[in-house]
Formats: C-alpha cells, sequence, structure tokens
C-alpha cells in the first residue's frame, strides 16, 4: 500500500517547516509504534505526554531494536514477529538479559544481500539504550504488567562526567583563519573554491550566526527569510521544548545575511515550493538539511585547523566555541547560558573552566623579571 500524502493544517504561529518537522517525527513514532505489541499502548500515551519527542523517537528505536533482538538471537519468546510478543514473555525476563543486551550492542553485525555492516556503540549510545529499556520495564511494573522491577539489576555503565570531557573549540586566531577562507577563499583547494564561488555569502552567514549566537544545528536549519525582522533588528528562533525565542541581530551579522539574501540567494522563480521561506538555500533552490550543513561547517573549521575536511569540526563545537568567547570576554556566566539555552548554568560552567586554561598564556607574556634584565 502506497504512503498517504501528509497534510498539515496549521493554526499556529509557528512558521510551517517547524510544524512539518513536528509532524514527520510524529509521524515516526506511530510508524514505530504499530510495528510494537498492543499491551503497550499505556506506554505509548505515557511517552507521548511526558518526553520531547525527538527523545520519545529514540526510546521507541531503541525499544524496536531490543524486541527484535528478543527474537533474532534469543529464545525468550516464541514470536516471530515483534508485534506477537506476549507480555508474559517480558515478564519473565531478567536483568542479566537486559545486561547480555547492552553487551551485544557494543559491537554487532547486520548482514545484508551483498554486504556486512559492523556497528559499533560507545558508552554515551549504550547508556541511552539502557535507559531506554529502563523507562519501559519501570513502566510496566507501574501499570502491573509484570511482576518485578528489574531494573535495579541492570549494570551501571561509565559515562564520562560533562567536566571530564575534553572540550574542543576553536581558538580566536583560528576563528579568524576560518573566516578568511569563507571571506576570501584563503587555504582552499581549486575544488573546494569552484563551489565556494556559487556559495560565499551563504556560507559566511551560516558561520557567523553559529560563532555569535551559539545556535544549534537544528535551529540554524530551520530560519526562514520571515524569522529575521531587520527594522526591529532582531530575529525568532525556536528552540527545544517548542520555546520561541528572540535574538538581538549585531552590525556583522546583519551586513553578512543582507549581502547573501540581496546578491546571492537564488531567485524566487528557482526555488522549490516549499523551501521559498527558507533563509539558506542549496544551489538546487531547496532548503539546506542539517547534513549539509555539518559538512559544510567540517570543511571551514578544517581549513582553520589545517586538517582534512574529515576531521573538521561539527557545528556544536562552533557552539562550544561562541561560548568560551562569549565568557573570555568578560561576559556574566548566567547571561551566555540565557544566550545559548542552557537549562543549568552548571553546563555553561564547563565552557567557563575550559576558558581558565588561557591564564597560562597570560602569564606567559608577563615576565616582569626577564624585561627587567633585558633593559640593562
Amino acid at each position: 500500500m502506497a504512503e498517504k500524502d501528509i497534510r498539515i493544517h496549521n493554526k499556529s504561529d509557528k512558521p510551517f517547516n517547524i510544524v512539518k518537522k513536528e509532524a514527520e517525527i510524529f509521524q515516526q513514532c506511530e510508524k514505530i509504534e504499530e510495528e510494537l505489541p498492543r499491551f503497550m499502548r499505556g506506554f505509548f500515551a505515557y511517552l507521548k505526554g511526558n518526553v520531547l519527542p525527538m527523545t520519545r523517537l529514540a526510546y521507541l528505536q531503541d525499544i524496536l531494536f531490543f524486541f527484535n533482538y528478543l527474537i533474532e538471537e534469543t529464545d525468550l519468546t516464541e514470536a516471530q514477529e515483534i508485534r506477537k510478543i506476549k507480555v508474559s514473555e517480558l515478564n519473565n525476563i531478567k536483568a542479566v538479559d537486559v545486561n547480555m543486551f547492552i553487551d551485544y550492542c557494543r559491537k554487532y553485525k547486520v548482514e545484508g544481500k551483498n554486504t556486512i555492516t559492523i556497528y559499533e556503540n560507545n558508552n554515551k549510545t549504550l547508556a541511552r539504550k539502557k535507559s531506554s529499556i529502563s523507562v519501559l520495564f519501570k513502566y510496566l511494573y507501574r501499570d502491573e504488567l509484570v511482576e518485578k522491577n528489574i531494573t535495579d539489576g541492570f549494570d551501571p555503565i561509565r559515562v564520562p562526567k560533562a567536566g571530564e570531557r575534553e572540550i574542543k573549540v576553536l581558538q580566536d586566531d583560528e576563528v579568524m583563519i576560518m573566516l578568511d577562507a569563507v571571506t576570501n577563499g584563503i587555504g582552499m583547494t581549486k575544488h573546494q573554491k569552484s563551489y565556494w564561488e556559487k556559495t560565499k555569502k551563504r556560507d559566511k552567514a551560516i558561520l557567523l550566526l553559529f560563532l555569535t549566537y551559539g545556535l544549534r544545528l537544528s535551529e540554524l536549519q530551520q530560519l526562514n527569510l520571515s524569522s529575521f525582522n531587520f527594522n526591529r533588528g532582531e530575529f525568532k528562533i525556536y528552540r527545544k521544548r517548542g520555546k520561541e525565542s528572540i535574538m538581538p541581530l549585531n552590525e556583522s551579522v546583519t551586513e553578512s545575511l543582507v549581502d547573501y539574501i540581496n546578491n546571492e540567494r537564488p531567485e524566487e522563480d528557482s526555488i522549490r515550493d516549499d523551501s521559498k521561506d527558507a533563509l539558506f538555500l542549496s544551489l538546487q533552490g531547496n532548503r539546506l538539511t542539517e547534513r549539509q550543513i555539518r559538512e559544510l561547517v567540517k570543511k571551514y573549521t578544517a581549513i582553520a585547523l589545517k586538517t582534512s575536511s574529515k576531521k573538521g569540526y561539527s557545528p556544536h563545537k562552533l557552539r562550544a566555541t561562541a561560548a568560551t568567547s562569549l565568557i573570555g570576554r568578560g561576559n556574566s556566566i548566567y547571561d551566555v547560558a540565557a544566550l545559548l539555552d542552557h537549562e543549568q548554568v552548571t553546563t555553561t560552567q564547563l565552557y567557563a573552566a575550559h576558558k581558565e586554561n588561557v591564564k597560562r598564556d597570560l602569564v606567559k607574556n608577563m615576565e616582569w623579571e626577564k624585561e627587567r634584565r633585558n633593559e640593562k
């Protein structure tokens, strides 16, 4: 049966592309729910009302994978289809069975028609899978569908604390190298320059928005022309949890955006109907995808770092660069937290701690005694 077209009747004040993305996540969730057993309907309602849409989708994907594992890799169920797994079979699952599943997820293979793909997961991903299964079994126990709460027996997974992770950011001089590259083509190969000539104004505006506001990738990708009010010097973004935020425009960003919109953005008749309001477009007249923006950022950061494109930084590291640069310029941690939409200021403090490393560089240039001796 062919899939039906999705039509969106938008009566909210949200832009069409934001509503469309939310609808697509909703559809993905419903599609997975159709594959899962019917006794989980209460669980589906619980997720829908208590977690963010992307979290709901991640939980459902993990649980679908777990149920498929039960069928393909164990004798814990007699079902041949996921939707036919019985709640009585889940009632017989022990903590050790889930621990073995998590261990399986560390490294497993999937055989295709002509290929074998090896998947490896780090502890962060394993911890998320464990969390998904924990939420499921806690719910089943709460609703008396299983007799025991087995989640206390799940093995702990060591995930580095936020403060233990290395924070990768561009230094100020590297930011300048990157901006020189996007402005003048410095450091590019001949092949890169051929594309750069057509997209340099767009690319510069993207980089400046990341560096100035520390936007998340999804926030930048969803920007529209109608998001901006240049007369008032501001623009609107849509955060996680459905929040709206008004951001002030500064001169550098305004100048770059106006230059792109007036002198490089494709003409109206060459833009696809569903992308006419999109701010950042591909050469084919489509809204740039998150993947395209990610590759663009990796290319320019690689030039700044003098490394290969594969080792370039992600948009999230430009978000970290914005945070450390703002704090390094003496701005309040609380103000920076508000700009970046951090729920807890402790997250922002990690960037402040990272910036403290600059002390070593500062004192290196304050050799009073050396200067005194040199003057003699």
